[in-house]
Formats: C-alpha cells, structure tokens, sequence
C-alpha cells in the first residue's frame, strides 16, 4: 500500500499525490506493471477523498505514467528510455550569467539618453487614445514589415527631414538593427564576403560572426572607408555609416560616397548597408543627403533606428530596400512576424504623424548643440587644455579628446577608473591589433547623459591622469 507524508503540504492535495506517484514511478520505486492501490482502499488507507486520488490517479493517465483496465484498475506504465534516478540525484542546474555592469559615478561612455528628455506626457496619452480607438487593430497580427500607418509615417518624414522619395512597402520595421541585420543577411545569402569599417561597432561585427558570415575590416581615413582596402578585401556587401562614422564621427563627402556607389555598381550581386544611426543629431546646417537619395541603381540598402533620437528602450527601427530587393523579401521570408508589437507601432505612427517626433528632434538638436558648446567650453577653461585638443565635427553624441601624453591608453583608462569615471579609448573600437600611433591617445567623450558638473569633475580627473 502507498503511504506518503499529508503534512505541511502546499498546494492541492491530488496535485501532491501525483507528484509523488510520479516520482517513484521515475525513481524506480513502482515498477512497470505494477498494480496500484485501488482508489477506494488508497483513499481509506490514508483518511482522504476518492475524489482526489480520481484527479491524482486521472492526471498520470493524461501523462503517460500509468493506464487502467475496466474493472481491473491501474497499473505502471512501461516507459521506453526512462532512466532510474537515484534519490540521491543532485539536480542543482548552474547557469554562467553575464557579469553585471561595473557601476561608475561617471560615464562617459554611455550613449543613453536623459530619462527627463523623454517626452512620457505625450507618449503615454498617445498611448490611451491608441488603446481606446484601435482596440480591433491592436489584436490583429502585424505584416511582415509592420503596420502601414508606421512605414507612411516613416516615409512621410524621410521625405521632409532627408529629402528620400521612398514608398511604404520598401520599409521594413524590425526590434533593433540586429534583427534587420540577420533578416538582410537570410536574404542576400550566407555565402558573401562582409567587409566593416576599422575601427567600428563591434557588435556589428559579432553579428555576422554568429551568422558564420566571412567579414573583413577596412581602414578609414579622413573621408571614411578606403576604395583601396575595399578592392583588396574581395567584399560583396560593405557595411558603412557615412553620414557620422562610429566612433571617429567622420562624415563622408559625397566624392568619396560616389566612389563607392560605382564600385556597388562594378558588379553584380554587390550592396552597400547605409547605418544612418543618429543622422538627426547634425547639430549645425541641413542633414547630409543619404547615399540611398543618390543611388540610382539599387544598391543601398538603408538602416535606422529611433533609439537614438528617442530612446534605445523603444527597440524599433527600419530598414529600406530596394525595389528588386523588396519583392524577394515578401518572397522569401514572408512567413516572419514582425517583431514590434501592435502597441509600439501604432503609437509611434501617432507621434510622427502628429508632429511630436519633429518636435522633439528640434528640441533634443538643441539641447545637445548647448550641452556640446557647455562640454567644449568647460576643456577650454580647464588645465585639461594644455595638455589636450578636442576633434569635432558639429554632428552625432560624442566628439573626440585628445590627450598629449605617451602614456598609453589603457592606464589612462585604469586610472581614470579607479577615481569612478569610465572612458572608452579610440583604440579599443579597432577590429584588428595593428593600431596606428595618430589614432592612439584618443578618447571618447559622449555627452547624450551627462551633466555638466559630471563632465567638469571628470575632466580634472583627466588632467590628474597626465
């Protein structure tokens, strides 16, 4: 006869009982064919309802652990494969988690933005009024490339903001660029040559990397990406953002922008990924026209994102295609949900269409362009200036320190650390080892949430490290 333990029990009782069934089963306790107690006698045994051992003795039926014959009873079931766990067993399961983020009283390596510029009284009454007039709309499924009320608005604003002509169903929203990355890459092929600009974005690199993807590094110059290293890497797809490089803050005169649409255009199956990723943030003159406004042969394939002109916990963002390109998509990968929820889209629709996103670029265009002037100015006032130089280009979040020392980045960077200010060095964004000495001593200075008694606090400690 089975007899368990009835004390301090928590949750249903039959659901105890099954479980503990369950476990001799597994252990080995019960045998295959073994009968079971009746459901009568089990229940008198141990002073409880029939009803529960019905339920107990109902669930390991549904699971396969034990079946019964009409008028016979039930019976352990034999389970092919099931190995005998001793009790014995340790079943503790240990995870290697990612370290949690070293905590630093200043950061200036930190491209998030102020939570107090984020504009939540809009946002969330945009919110209600979706959730009230498009409650159908919010329980249907989102095409492939997200809801048409988001891509018109997106096209709608690239064609006053950037001056693109680009139609709705080129437009493909996605949960970050790393999602529109391995869309792209599902649909050229796995079997191109990738070529990145050095330095770069490494994360860009460890994505094509996990996709097993053949990816080399091309220098940069004062103009950007170099013809000379792209003809020698043997690349079919350059990955590029020409209107403010990460992290030197190049931008690339439309010379050498036509160079590489005529190298695109050499040969068949070549493209070009345009990274746009903070073009809003020109702080001085109109944008730079994208390379996709002046490729007439359909070789660009544009990349954007609102994490940056917005937040980069709102994870949409787009990519365009070309025409050819868009009818293979729907062709091939259709069968995609897209990975932005109704909510966010429909929302996100309303704010640009309204005119709240101009609004805030407008704002946030000049709250960075003072915060920038307040940075620099606060160098120039320092004893920071005699031992340093700042190289700006008026556009993106960050601009560049550098430092007249031969001390070598990595110990300015530990020394800074250990005064509780985290720096990035220009020479940890290079893909390959070999780093030359005029891109040595260059540090990166974002400023998208930093206050200005930070910044001053941190440049005294810059010039304590030299």
């Amino acid at each position: 006869m089975l007899t368990y333990n009835f004390e301090q029990i928590e949750g249903p009782l039959y659901e105890y009982i099954y479980k503990c069934i369950k476990s001799d089963i597994i252990t080995g306790r019960l045998q295959p064919g073994e009968k079971l107690p009746s459901k009568r006698s089990f229940a008198k045994n141990n002073g409880i309802s029939t009803i529960t051992i019905q339920n107990a003795y109902d669930q390991l039926i549904s699971e396969g652990y034990i079946y019964s014959y009409p008028k016979r009873g039930y019976y352990v079931a034999k389970i092919d494969g099931m190995k005998e766990i001793p009790k014995t067993a340790n079943f503790s399961l240990r995870i290697k988690l990612p370290k949690e983020p070293e905590s630093y009283a200043i950061d200036l390596s930190s491209n998030r933005t102020n939570p107090d510029n984020f504009p939540f009284s809009v946002w969330a009454k945009l919110c209600r009024e979706i959730i009230t007039s498009r409650s159908k709309e919010l329980m249907e499924i989102s095409p492939t490339g997200g809801i048409l009320e988001l891509r018109s608005a997106i096209a709608e604003h690239l064609r006053s903001f950037r001056g693109m002509l680009v139609d709705p169903d080129q437009i493909v929203i996605g949960a970050g660029t790393e999602y529109l990355y391995s869309l792209f890459i599902q649909l050229i092929g796995e079997d191109k040559i990738y070529c990145i600009e050095n330095p770069g974005y490494k994360k860009v690199m460890q994505i094509y990397k996990q996709h097993k993807i053949l990816c080399k590094y091309i220098d940069v110059d004062d103009n950007g990406i170099t013809m000379e290293g792209l003809r020698k890497s043997g690349a079919d797809i350059a990955h590029i953002s020409p209107t403010h490089h990460f992290p030197t803050g190049i931008t690339m005169p439309v010379s050498r922008r036509y160079e590489l649409l005529a190298w695109a255009n050499e040969k068949e199956g070549r493209y070009i990924i345009e990274d746009d990723y903070d073009s809003e943030f020109r702080l001085n003159g109109k944008p730079i026209a994208p390379l996709f406004s002046i490729d007439a042969c359909e070789k660009v394939i544009y990349m954007n994102t609102f994490s940056k002109s917005l937040t980069p916990t709102i994870r949409i963002s787009y990519m365009i295609l070309p025409v050819h390109l868009v009818n293979q998509f729907y062709e091939q990968l259709s069968f995609y949900s897209c990975t932005v929820s109704n909510f966010e889209q429909y929302t996100l629709a309303e704010f640009i269409k309204r005119g709240y996103f101009e609004k805030h670029i407008n704002r946030m265009r000049l709250h960075y362009s003072r915060k920038r002037k307040q940075l620099i100015e606060l160098i120039e006032r320092s004893p920071l200036k005699e031992c340093a130089s700042i190289l700006e280009n008026d556009s993106g979040l960050h601009f560049l320190l550098r430092l007249k020392t031969d001390i070598p980045d990595r110990e300015i960077v530990e020394r800074l650390k250990r005064q509780g200010i985290r720096v990035k060095a220009l020479s940890s964004y290079f893909l390959t080892k070999e780093v030359k000495e005029e891109q040595s001593h260059l540090f990166l200075i974002n400023y998208s949430n930093i206050q200005a008694e930070q910044a001053a606090s941190a440049f005294e400690a810059f010039y304590r490290s030299l």
